[in-house]
């Protein structure tokens, strides 16, 4: 694989699909092939993963489903317990090759999480370990609301506990009514040990394409 990013979040609902996919956009934008890949997708609407469909709309390549989406689990609940109500286990190696697979097809893989950093896979891994095994560095979603300075402070610990290199990480206001957001990403830039890549505003639209605009992908450190 010549280049990937793994992505994380604060949390569930912090933006990492719209900051995967903006991530896309920008790579492509500098003439990069590049590939999204969501290894563990929970929660089916209308027959259909979104995660995985709006990754897939902003990648430049394509690829078997079974590659970009090992497991695609139909409740929206953790996935150690949508997988065991399906009757199967989270293989984090079936994970791996299907990435490696990806590598040989994109310049730039941008791999996205499920949920936050340290959400259970099966009875004995997590997602930090799926991102151990990747090998990857990694991005982190900050949702600008009440309580992300801690939130993204432990995550943050937990990335650089695994000993991956924290790449870069992106502002994502996703509280319009927030207030003092901007001390709140200065508060963060002070601590957080590497380069914010974007601060992106509140978008009812979530247009991925619009807002990679806003990041920098020359910033990211490895």
């Amino acid at each position: 694989m010549s280049r990937g990013y793994f992505i994380t979040g604060t949390g569930t609902g912090v933006g990492k699909t719209l900051v995967s996919c903006a991530l896309l956009h920008a790579f492509a934008d500098q003439g990069h092939t590049v590939i999204g890949m969501k290894p563990v997708a929970a929660g089916c609407e209308n027959g259909k993963w979104m995660d995985v469909e709006l990754l897939a709309a902003a990648s430049n390549v394509t690829a078997p489903r079974e590659q970009i989406n090992p497991y695609a689990l139909i409740p929206p609940i953790a996935p150690h317990i949508a997988a065991a109500r399906a009757g199967i286990e989270i293989d984090i190696d079936i994970i791996y090759q299907a990435c490696l697979e990806l590598g040989k097809i994109a310049d730039v893989v941008i791999v996205e999480g499920i949920g936050g950093f340290l959400v259970p896979l099966n009875d004995h891994q997590d997602s930090a370990d799926m991102a151990k095994a990747l090998g990857l560095p990694v991005i982190l979603v900050v949702g600008m609301q009440l309580g992300c300075l801690s939130h993204a402070l432990l995550t943050a610990r937990a990335v650089r506990a695994t000993g991956l290199p924290l790449a870069g990480w992106v502002a994502n206001q996703i509280d319009p009514k927030m207030t003092v957001c901007d001390e709140n990403v200065s508060a963060l830039k002070q601590r957080l040990g590497c380069p914010l890549l974007g601060v992106l505003p509140f978008d009812s639209s979530a247009d991925a394409e619009k807002l990679s605009v806003l990041l920098n992908v020359g910033g990211i450190e490895a």
